[in-house]
């Protein structure tokens, strides 16, 4: 058929222009093309010569971000226009058909017009890209013609009575409309930016963020397309490709979303609402209006984008219905035509079946871009929620009370949990909160929908629906229960392991390891049965799911079939009602988790509020703020800047007199800091402190002395202020500027940060390499810096290397030292060091370093010998002053306390510097923490593939589960399959029967549906069998595997050489049991379920679509590639940043936790502000991951969904064509736009779900990893019951040729060692740091590898025995002590052998006989995590009587007494000598004095023995290198 532009019928009223030209439609329609071929001919040149060549130079960050007045409205009603346009196109294809001949007119112009209207927002475009406004004038004529002409055409049409019953009318007068509004934008440009008709242009710039090339977060920025469809984004992830995803990478927040902004934004809504009297209101009703106020904006906007989602949803059900009901009829009503064309109402436009399709296509379109905006904005607005309470939170752990940590009311973990729990919940439940609202509006429309198309029977189907929804409650609530009851289980499992591997050493020695083992796996036992019960619920869950759509639209089948004979069953009736009972389902289920979420948002705001409330220093202020001149608990000791003048003033209490004030400024010339009449307390009982009264000299040397538990570091807390004030009049010297200064402290508990060993020294200080090396050398950490893997450089505390206390300890006292402050606070530094680091310490660092600089020095210690080098002196006795004054005032006043210190002073102290915990010997050949990448491409390589291995490992673990869950999952699928294919079977009949009843004119003939309503009802009941086998079969297999590799990762780990713990920083172990044995508890399963679920779910629908219309294999093809690349590229860049958003939650919480731990400190430095700015920094950095991360979901949705809505529109012509042309049943038709839907909704759920699950393996590869680790041989040549009970009675010890080495990589550390001890005998052994000392106590227990020689104790090979019996039956002290949480009782003798008698007499030998007396319980008081509730010299005294309780004839002590005041060690000493009078000891000597009596001196050096004799032939020698150690300390 031959193509005119007005029809090629010769009495066609087209051409008939009697009444005038523009009385004539095809010329009105010919002269609406001017504009758009005007517009094609002008922009065309100027796009693809202009921009083409240029658009590489042009620079991303100075242009795309220039936005011209009304840019989100252009391209809105741009949108808008290209819509009605493809209406206006399909109005003319669709009116054309109603006559012979094409008349071209009725479409082309539109046609072009379209064209014409993606040109538009081209060019615009790139015009605002390059910021050239004045070429926009091409635009303004373009828009100013479209209008005249549409204009015109609407006059006409409404002069020749066409009128709003034709379709044609409204669409004219709408696009007349948007022309005049994009014109009227137009203008608005010219009055905006002033390029025409003014003298002189606006000058622009861009956003602050984008003129800092650092921000790549562009989503603000970017035009509305690339917003609604993440087009910014691709770069970023195909480039995720070629290069790992780091913080680099992602670059910062803009401004806006940072913590600080929104944190502002936060602190403004609280202050908003204070009371009058300047009081904040209490409870958590003020931090939801505070939340609503800040945050309640962005929210709005997201529940409007989810009101607009979810009503296009119902599109979907609705057009299947007109598709499938139109198909089998003919439309086609004949109208007269006006102005020579025909005209057709919009009732017969939405009759034709193909423009049903594409306005499917175009509502699913739209559907998904408003639900992506929705779920970004709404998570966006959550993630900017979180940041500002963690900052709000961090800003009020600054100003905490100590007391409310010290006395257990607020601790660590509780404060940990408010950042990582609840600031979560607050920000799950804005994630969530759209559907709150956008809930019932789905339901109400939802049930309208099925009422108008079923009738009453849609009532009893949704009745089934709402009766089960509590019961979907009721299981979420039993899930929450469970998950609770889990989690609680877990964290105790959790202390347990984290015990276990902090004391692994000492378990190890006792041989406790199992006794421990069987500890936690008794807990995970328990963790196991809530797992059950927590699966049981999840396999429900599931199974309600899949179930409930199947039960509701059987019942509503079978009662529409019963409640009429004519009731209509057609297939758009059948698979519409099918439609909507599967949306009206998804709100129902999504009921309990967001009720849920409520629910736990409520008690974290609770939660929150408390905190909030509980008692602080000081406001709200920045650090450098002044300090108030009225009442306050907190005082701080100043220091100044080193070049202020020594004038200062003080801040006292109001109620002092001026003239106690006058003579306070004289003191002041002498004295730093003045107490009197003090009485301070932790709590609102008893004080700790009582009537202090205490001077402290400026510029001098103070030492506080004083038994274990006196208070003497509660004074120093007390001078710090950290403590309440009972009743005080206390004087703290300010400078002028009455701002407080920075105080260094170094506390008795090491406080390290998670950094790098230079930065816990530096500590915020800039770097001044003289000064570092000088406090390195005083701290004599030069030789630890050496064989620590990087250096200095090297990661410390928590997350890093295991340090030993020593180390711990003169790294804090380093930083002390090293800050420029006039006041330093030091709290024994000396505890865990040995004589010669005490010394080398105490000469070089305090009395030359500090004193050089005329520093005031604050020193607690045990170390009298040192009282000679003090200015001042104040000696403590049970919390109060005992006396204070020079060495010479207090031997004038207390001769007896005098004589008692020389007495303890006299006795010479030895040794020479502690061996780090984790190496002996020689340390330089200690192996880095972690290897090396082979290269670059293969790590791009692994990155790029799924790790199957991993997935066999995690299959493999389930066992004959495996099968099972396999078959149940396809078999349920096959049978979904068939219920809905049965469906269409049935409905293509009925429609036969009624046309063949039709055609015979029979009014009686009834069709009989009882046959397939028997097939179908028995089709789902067993439907719904699979559905509970399969979700029982998932969540089994879970648990299996997850039994099992705990299981074997506890074993495993509990049998590992010592090497492991040594080289492994033990955050990376204790994560493999918690975040790792976490995700395979509880995430993998359901990842799982969700991934096989939804691969099924569309290969079925393909199959099914495919079996419809075989067409469509052809157009799968290319949308199958498609698909391919997005998820190729989408699960590399989704894997790297959900590991950096883990990765920046790692630091964030860390720093949390070491704030809390390190507050004392923070707040003595002063450092408040500058640890706030670190916090801005890792929150940012976590939220810019979070963002990201949610950004790149969205882009995978967006892309999928419009994958899917293509799936749609060719499946839905391909069924329409093969019905009309080949007669395919209306049925099939029905089934297969029904699963065509169903791809759309499921196929971001498949890649989402692959990309999870590929994360998720992680944790099996690295677990998996730790299984390969090679065990110790706990075997030995002898079985247990070959050993004799007693041994070893004598303990003789025969060590023959003996090497010695760490690992077989290394050297050895002792080279062939020859040696004899007698039973009973006293043995020292000493040597510098690397000299093989520890090495030689380990051998005893096989620690190490023993190569070459042997060691024979009584008669016994010690490598014949078993590993368990050989270390049962030795005694061992270690350096640093350990206790566990649990009873004293356990914590002596945890295998239960030992009487109370004898338990009390190991107490008593270690002097704790007393301490124990008084506790509550006795032997059965508890013992806090770590030994937290016992001093450091308590604790030390517990590992002593630990060691007693055994009574083994061979014990080891490896500075046993470090932390102990040397009063008690020396009851100690003699107490040890008659104990074990009759049993050998060895003793790695730290103290000279310890070993002077032994019966033998072993010393050595470099891994042999360089001396072995009685220390009284040693000292003889003139060259005996014992006799210079003993010489060098005198």
């Amino acid at each position: 058929m031959s193509l005119a532009f007005c029809g090629n019928e010769n009495n066609s009223l087209a051409y008939n222009v009697d009444r005038g030209v523009l009385n004539n439609g095809c010329f009105l329609d010919a002269l609406n093309v001017v504009p758009h071929i005007f517009l094609l001919f002008i922009t065309f040149p100027i796009l693809f010569i202009g921009w083409g060549s240029q658009s590489s130079k042009v620079h991303i960050h100075h242009s795309t971000w220039l936005h011209f007045p009304g840019h989100n409205l252009r391209w809105l009603l741009t949108f808008i226009l290209l819509f009605v346009l493809v209406c206006e196109i399909a109005e003319g294809i669709v009116s054309d058909g109603f006559t012979q001949s094409h008349h071209l007119h009725l479409y082309m112009p539109a046609g072009l017009a379209f064209m014409a209207g993606i040109t538009s927002i081209i060019y615009y475009h790139n015009i605002e890209t390059s910021n050239f406004p004045k070429l926009l004038l091409a635009l303004l004529f373009y828009w100013v013609l479209a209008f005249l002409m549409k204009t015109i055409k609407f006059a006409k049409y409404t002069e020749h009575s066409v009128g709003l019953r034709q379709l044609r009318y409204c669409i004219t007068g709408l696009l007349a409309l948007l022309y005049g509004l994009l014109l009227a934008v137009e203008i608005n440009v010219i009055l905006g930016r002033r390029y025409l008709c003014f003298t002189e242009a606006t000058e622009v710039k861009p956003p602050e963020d984008l003129q800092d090339l650092g921000v790549r977060f562009l989503q603000p920025f970017v035009n509305l397309l690339s917003k609604a469809t993440y087009w910014w984004m691709n770069t970023f992830i195909t480039a995720a490709h070629r290069r790992p995803i780091d913080l680099k990478v992602i670059g910062k927040l803009p401004i806006a979303m940072r913590a600080l902004t929104n944190y502002l934004k936060l602190r403004k809504a609280f202050e908003s609402q204070r009371r009058p009297l300047g009081s904040m209101p209490q409870g958590p009703k003020w931090i939801w209006r505070a939340l609503r106020q800040a945050f309640g904006r962005p929210l709005i906007i997201s529940i409007t984008f989810r009101f607009l989602a979810d009503l296009l949803g119902f599109a979907g059900p609705l057009c299947i219905s007109g598709i499938v009901h139109h198909i089998s009829k003919d439309n086609r009503t004949i109208q007269p035509p006006l102005l020579g064309v025909y005209f057709i109402s919009s009732q017969e436009f939405l009759a034709n079946a193909y423009v049903l399709a594409v306005l499917l296509f175009f509502a699913l379109i739209l559907q998904r871009t408003f639900l992506q905006a929705s779920y970004y904005v709404a998570i966006e607005t959550g993630i900017n929620l979180r940041g500002a309470i963690q900052t709000k939170i961090y800003n009020k752990i600054m100003r905490l009370c100590t007391s409310n940590m010290s006395m257990g009311e607020l601790t660590v973990g509780q404060i940990c949990n408010l950042v990582a729990i609840d600031t979560n919940q607050l920000m799950w439940f804005f994630f969530l909160c759209p559907n709150l609202w956008a809930m019932p509006v789905q339901i109400i429309v939802g049930v309208i929908l099925l009422y108008y198309l079923l009738g009453i029977s849609a009532l009893i189907g949704a009745t089934v629906i709402a009766v089960l929804a509590p019961v979907q409650y009721f299981v979420a609530t039993k899930l929450s229960q469970a998950q609770k009851s889990t989690l609680e289980y877990s964290s105790e499992r959790l202390k347990k392991t984290n015990e276990l591997l902090r004391g692994i050493k000492l378990l190890k020695l006792y041989a406790w390891e199992h006794i421990f083992c069987h500890s936690v796996e008794e807990t995970r036992g328990k963790e196991l049965t809530s797992l059950q019960t927590f699966a049981l619920y999840t396999s429900i869950s599931i199974f309600m799911n899949a179930a409930i759509p199947i039960a509701a639209v059987l019942t509503t089948f079978v009662v529409h079939v019963h409640i009429s004979e004519e009731a209509d069953l057609s297939p758009a009736v059948a698979f519409a009602s099918l439609s909507l009972f599967h949306i009206l389902v998804t709100p129902l289920f999504l009921l309990s988790s967001v009720v849920r979420s409520t629910v736990k948002a409520l008690v974290s705001a609770q939660k929150l509020s408390e905190f909030f409330s509980s008692d602080e220093i000081g406001d709200e202020q920045e650090p450098n703020a002044t300090m108030p001149t009225g009442p306050s608990n907190h005082k701080t000791i100043p220091s100044c800047p080193r070049n202020h003048n020594n004038k200062y003033q003080a801040v006292v209490s109001t109620q002092l007199s001026h003239n106690v004030l006058r003579t306070l400024c004289f003191l002041e010339l002498v004295e730093s800091v003045v107490i009197t009449s003090g009485y301070f307390t932790w709590t609102d009982g008893t004080p700790t402190l009582s009537n202090i009264n205490i001077k402290v000299p400026f510029g001098q040397l103070t030492m506080i002395v004083g038994q274990v538990g006196c208070g003497k570091s509660s004074l120093l807390l007390a001078a710090l202020g950290e403590m309440q004030r009972a009743v005080v009049s206390c004087f703290h010297c300010v400078y002028l500027g009455r701002k407080r200064g920075s105080v260094a402290y170094a506390s008795q508990k090491p406080w390290l940060l998670n950094a790098t060993l230079v930065e816990n020294i530096t500590f915020e200080m800039p770097m001044i390499k003289p000064r570092y090396k000088a406090v390195i050398e005083a701290c004599s950490l030069q030789p630890d810096i050496d064989i620590l893997p990087q250096g200095d450089q090297t990661e410390i505390g928590e997350r890093g290397i295991i340090l030993s206390g020593g180390q711990r300890q003169r790294i804090g006292v380093a930083r002390a030292l090293y800050q420029q402050t006039n006041v330093v606070l030091l709290d024994d530094p000396f505890s865990a060091l040995d004589i010669h680091l005490s010394d080398h310490l105490m000469q070089e660092g305090i009395c030359k370093l500090l004193r050089e600089e005329k520093r005031t020095v604050v020193l607690v210690t045990h170390k009298l010998q040192y009282l000679p080098h003090a200015d001042w002196i104040i000696a403590m006795k049970d919390g109060t002053i005992q006396t204070e004054g020079t060495l010479k005032d207090i031997q004038n006043s207390d001769p007896k306390l005098f004589e008692q210190w020389k007495t303890l002073m006299h006795r010479q102290d030895g040794e020479f510097e502690k061996v780090p915990s984790h190496v002996s010997g020689d340390g330089n050949d200690r192996e880095p923490t972690c290897e090396e990448d082979d290269s670059l491409s293969q790590a791009m390589r692994h990155r790029t593939t799924i790790p199957w291995r991993s997935c066999g490992v995690y299959l493999s673990s389930a066992g004959l589960l495996l099968p099972l869950l396999l078959l149940s999952q396809l078999f349920k699928h096959t049978l979904m399959v068939a219920i809905d294919y049965w469906l269409a079977h049935w409905t293509s009949h009925v429609i036969t029967a009624k046309m063949d009843a039709t055609g015979r004119n029979c009014t009686v003939c009834g069709f009989s549906h009882s046959w397939y309503l028997s097939v179908f009802s028995v089709l789902c009941c067993l439907g719904i069998v699979l559905c509970l086998v399969t979700s029982v079969a998932v969540e089994w297999t879970g648990l299996r595997v997850a039994k099992e590799l705990h299981h074997n990762l506890l074993s495993k780990i509990i049998l590992a050489p010592m090497r492991l713990f040594e080289t492994t920083p033990l955050g990376n172990i204790l994560n493999r049991f918690s975040s790792d044995t976490n995700t395979i508890d509880q995430h993998i399963p359901a990842t799982l379920e969700c991934l096989s679920r939804s691969t099924l779910l569309c290969v079925s629908a393909l199959g099914v679509i495919s079996y419809v219309t075989p067409v469509f294999l052809i157009a799968l093809v290319p949308l199958a590639i498609a698909c391919y690349f997005i998820q190729k590229y989408f699960r590399v860049a989704s894997r790297d940043l959900q590991q950096l958003e883990d990765s920046t939650q790692l630091p964030l919480l860390s720093h949390f936790s070491e704030t809390v731990e390190g507050l004392t400190t923070i707040r003595a430095f002063r450092y408040e502000s500058r640890f706030r700015q670190r916090l801005l920094e890792y929150t940012d950095a976590n939220n810019i991951a979070s963002l990201f991360l949610t950004a790149a979901n969205r882009w995978l949705e967006v892309r999928m969904e419009y994958v899917g809505a293509c799936v749609v529109l060719i499946a839905a012509v391909a069924s329409i064509s093969n019905s009309l042309y080949n007669h395919l049943s209306t049925g099939l038709v029905g089934l297969g736009l029904t699963y065509a839907l169903m791809v759309s909704n499921y196929l971001n759920w498949m890649v989402r779900n692959l990309a999870d699950m590929e994360v998720q393996l992680g944790s099996v590869k690295r677990i998996n990893g730790l299984l390969k680790t090679e065990p110790e041989n706990y075997e030995g040549l002898m079985a247990a019951s070959q050993v004799p009970d007693g041994w070893p009675r004598q303990g003789e010890i025969q060590i023959q040729n003996l090497s010695v080495r760490y690992d077989t990589t290394l050297k050895p550390v002792l080279k062939q060692v020859n040696a004899h001890i007698s039973p009973g005998q006293k043995v020292g052994i000493c040597g510098r740091t690397g000299s093989g000392k520890s090495s030689f106590s380990l051998a005893f227990f096989r620690m190490v590898d023993m190569f070459e020689g042997r060691i024979i104790i009584d008669d016994i090979d010690i490598a014949k025995l078993p590993l368990q019996t050989l270390r049962s039956r030795f005694s061992i002290i270690l350096q640093d002590p350990i206790l566990f949480s649990g009873t004293i009782r356990f914590n002596l003798d945890p295998e239960m052998k030992a009487t109370d008698d004898m338990l009390w007499e190991a107490l008593e030998i270690a002097q704790l006989k007393p301490v124990v007396k008084t506790l509550t319980g006795g032997l059965d008081a508890m013992v806090t995590e770590g030994g937290e509730n016992f001093s450091q010299g308590q604790r030390q005294l517990f590992c002593l009587a630990r060691a007693f309780a055994r009574k083994s004839s061979i014990l080891i002590m490896d500075e046993a007494t470090a932390s102990i005041d040397m009063a008690t060690e020396s009851i100690l000493q003699k107490v040890v000598m008659t104990a074990f009078a009759d049993r050998t000891v060895v003793t790695i000597a730290h103290r000279v004095h310890t070993i002077l009596n032994a019966d033998l001196v072993i010393v050595m050096k470099r891994g042999i023995i360089l001396e072995y004799d009685r220390p009284q032939a040693l000292l003889e020698k003139e060259d005996s290198v014992f006799a210079a150690f003993v010489k060098a300390d005198k």
